[in-house]
């Protein structure tokens, strides 16, 4: 039995499928710690956590709008729990703990990170030196993506001991219905109202979009935020060409059917490590509009096949969507490819990665223990001998 503790900051929703899986696997005791149970900027509608967790005492201050979690109770527990293999996804001060805990008590780390090569490349210098303390004393390294395998080897990390758990949802929940769907409107929208998500460019595309195509255009925006009350005035003034939907904030159960009520899903992100929400609209069939700037661009949405990848350029948007919405086989092939190639997105496959990661750590780490013994042994000024 391997005993596995994952050290994380909240309970993501799309993660908490996979650690269910986990807890299930045979040979497996597997435990997560979160730091928080919430932090405030989420609104995540989560599942029953059925799995065994911990959550420390909440400690964390905002810095630029992010959240430092400071736990020093990971110490104890991490103690109690006496792991086989430590996994932290992180570097807060409680990540670090916990990676610390390992080197002490001589148990194998894995890090694990949803981020990529171009998520970190403004990592100051302090930043990327914690990173290559803890890579350079980890024994095997987890990404959620194609991306995530470019950063560790950046830090000369070596392919075989890297290992992907990807981001993921329920295809199934999401799948088209064999009956077809009623596709009430020509986009969605869904994410914060906030400008990192630019809500407003996806308004201005579909706007561009119908008078390219001289027709009255709907689009269904989903989420709420501190934009909605400008997103409601702009909506007014584009009353004559869109019909804007303003759904509000959405449970995970209603999700599927927003999708699938929509045929293209607009991604107008400025700054997404990947992008949860392009695998929900493959899930559904839909093709995806994103920017570059999300971690799903050119791996999960390839440009031409699912979707279409562009700057943030409203003329470029309304271009491409003016092609999938007025021709019909274009939009099945890219419906299509999209239902494929989420498929290998999926909850089975993300849990395999892990188990995958910890037999290697721990295989990895007495490996390098042996040799010490043997070298030890072979040398006998080690032992203290004339």
């Amino acid at each position: 039995m391997i005993k596995i503790v994952l050290i994380t900051n909240t309970p993501p929703p799309y993660r908490v499928p996979i650690f269910i899986r986990l807890s299930r696997w045979p040979g497996i005791d597997f435990h997560v710690i979160f730091c928080a149970r919430r932090e405030p900027n989420r609104l995540w509608d989560l599942p029953p956590l059925e799995f065994p967790h911990s959550f420390l005492r909440e400690r964390f201050v905002t810095f630029k709008g992010r959240y430092i979690h400071h736990n020093p109770d990971i110490v104890p527990l991490l103690s109690k729990l006496a792991p086989d293999v430590v996994i932290t996804d992180g570097f807060n001060p409680t990540h670090l703990y916990a990676f610390l805990m390992a080197q002490f008590k001589g148990v194998p780390h894995i890090a694990m990170t949803d981020g990529t090569d171009s998520s970190e490349k403004g990592l100051s210098l302090t930043h990327r030196l914690v990173r290559r303390v803890v890579y350079s004393r980890s024994q095997a390294f987890i990404s959620a993506s194609v991306g995530g395998d470019r950063l560790y080897r950046s830090y000369g990390i070596k392919p075989a001991r890297c290992f992907h758990s990807w981001l993921c949802v329920d295809n199934e929940k999401f799948a088209p219905s064999a009956q077809g769907e009623n596709k009430r409107f020509d986009f969605i929208f869904c994410g914060r109202m906030e400008k990192a998500k630019d809500p407003m460019f996806a308004l201005s595309v579909a706007y561009q979009t119908a008078i390219n195509m001289q027709q009255r255009l709907r689009i269904l925006m989903v989420g709420s935020g501190s934009d909605e009350q400008d997103l409601r005035a702009t909506a007014r003034e584009f009353a004559d060409w869109i019909d804007v939907q303003f759904h509000g904030f959405a449970t995970q159960r209603a999700l599927p059917g927003l999708y699938r009520s929509a045929r293209l899903f607009l991604f107008p992100t400025h700054a997404d490590v990947w992008g949860i929400v392009a695998n929900e609209a493959c899930a559904a069939g839909l093709p995806v509009l994103v920017s570059p700037h999300a971690g799903v661009a050119g791996e999960l949405i390839r440009d031409g096949k699912n979707g279409f990848v562009r700057e943030l350029e409203i003329g470029q948007w309304a271009e491409c969507a003016h092609q999938l919405l007025s021709n019909d086989t274009l939009y099945r092939d890219f419906s299509t490819d999209s239902l494929q190639r989420v498929a290998q997105y999926n909850f089975d496959s993300a849990a395999l990665g892990l188990v995958d990661a910890c037999r290697t750590a721990i295989g990895e780490h007495a490996s390098v223990a042996a040799s010490t013994i043997a070298s030890t042994t072979a040398d006998p000024h080690a032992q203290g001998q004339p």
